[in-house]
């Protein structure tokens, strides 16, 4: 799409040194900071646009949304990550567009950056099918705000119930709602669960938080699609043994700020959280792009945006096949290798040299988690559950975080959780 400034506000511009290409990023997560890595060495500009300063291992952020991580844990600046990248400018902004004709991206304040690459990497937004009005009332879980939101819900909900003397609304205090069988709502209801009858019975007098029910609503016939069905049928039986209700085949068709109704049923609930679906941003909006039913681009082989070459576009934002024919997942490994093969693409192309080809995607396998000892690893082949899966997924997970420092102190307060029972980030923050 081609938008044109307000007469009466002339934009700014924001670019690069004369006589370099300049290449703009927007989105500093996995698969755009993987391509400003592998553009190291390139003499270009690189400008990375993000409407938050931080990157954000998304992996763990039920972590953080379940008292067991805190925000730093899992979160870094952009500016220090790209300290020592002289050629990397950082702008805290909102994206609003891109004119294509001038090859410049649009912000919301009006400002324009030009481009002579643009690499996409917008991420994903919640989706709730036609029911935006159900947000409110139950929120996902995308970014730290969400996170420390609610982590905030569940421990209000449990300080509520303890002062609570009508038996009726205590009981919806103590009913949590998980909407959405993938890996988010599996490894949320099971550490909430988790929460409700290990760490937290020592701590109240009124009330016995081994009385909250956590249900978990997947409207498929089981949960963790994406794995091999003895896999989830493993998840669902671990779950249930922590105290999970898990309801298969069942759709929400209300959600309120009393609680949702599902397969004919109502039920008063005072926390519901959103795992359901997500939808893409709205970077195909912005080019006027075709994009597939989550508004997921649909790019060539190469990543390229169709008629615009010089436009890429990776991660969440859009839609490729995979070896299988099946579409890519929307994972951090997927995203990262996109993210390095447009970097390298860049790189072939500005030193004149042949295209690396069409993007191949590797799939490493799929893994969640199931409270603080149990877990399931698909990869192919080889197939994992139980203890071993945990610990391993745990040392997964340590070896992708940034740092020594946050890899130290995630394995210090997984060992907290593993030996005690204890989680240590459960403060209440920010509101009422």
């Amino acid at each position: 799409m081609s938008d044109q400034p307000s007469a009466s506000s002339p934009p700014t511009t924001v670019s690069g040194a004369a006589g370099r290409p300049r290449v703009v990023v927007v989105g500093g997560g996995f698969g755009g900071l993987e391509a400003i890595n592998r553009l190291k060495g390139a003499d270009v500009d690189i400008t990375l646009i993000d409407q938050r300063n931080h990157h954000l291992f998304q992996p763990l952020l039920y972590q953080v949304a379940t008292a067991s991580l805190a925000t730093s844990e899992i979160a870094w600046p952009i500016r220090y990550l790209l300290r020592d990248r002289p050629e990397v400018s950082t702008l805290l902004a909102t994206v609003s567009g891109v004119d294509t004709g001038a090859r410049e991206v649009l912000l919301e304040d009006g400002a324009r950056v030009p481009y002579d690459f643009l690499v996409l990497a917008t991420g994903a937004r919640h989706a709730y099918f036609g029911h935006d009005d159900w947000m409110p009332h139950a929120p996902g879980l995308k970014t730290l705000e969400d996170a420390t939101m609610i982590r905030r819900r569940i421990l209000l909900a449990f300080e509520h119930a303890e002062r609570e003397t009508d038996p009726r609304r205590q009981a919806a205090l103590l009913t949590f709602v998980v909407i959405g069988g993938g890996p988010t709502g599996v490894e949320l209801a099971g550490t909430i669960a988790e929460m409700a009858h290990v760490t937290l019975p020592p701590d109240f007098r009124r009330i016995d938080t081994r009385r909250a029910r956590v249900l978990l609503i997947e409207g498929g016939q089981r949960l963790l699609s994406a794995f091999d069905p003895s896999l989830s049928a493993y998840a669902k039986q671990a779950l249930e043994k922590l105290g999970v209700e898990v309801m298969l085949g069942q759709s929400v068709s209300e959600c309120s700020a009393q609680g949702v109704v599902f397969g004919g049923t109502r039920l008063e609930a005072d926390t519901v959280l959103w795992g359901a679906g997500v939808r893409a941003s709205p970077a195909a909006e912005w080019l006027g792009a075709n994009a597939d039913r989550a508004g997921r681009v649909l790019v060539e082989p190469d990543l390229t945006v169709p008629g615009h070459p010089e436009i890429y576009a990776v991660g969440d934002t859009v839609s490729i096949a995979g070896p299988d024919g099946a579409p890519v997942p929307g994972i951090a490994p997927a995203a990262k290798q996109q993210g390095r093969y447009v970097g390298g693409a860049i790189k072939a192309r500005l030193r004149g040299e042949p295209s690396p080809g069409p993007f191949r995607y590797k799939h490493s396998g799929n893994l969640a988690t199931i409270g603080k000892r149990k877990a399931v690893i698909d990869f192919g082949r080889i197939k994992l559950r139980g203890p071993l899966a945990w610990w391993i997924w745990g040392i997964a997970h340590i070896y992708f975080l940034i740092g020594m420092r946050n890899r130290l102190s995630v394995a210090l307060s997984w060992l907290w959780i593993h030996t005690r029972g204890q989680r240590s980030a459960r403060l209440i923050t920010q509101g009422k």
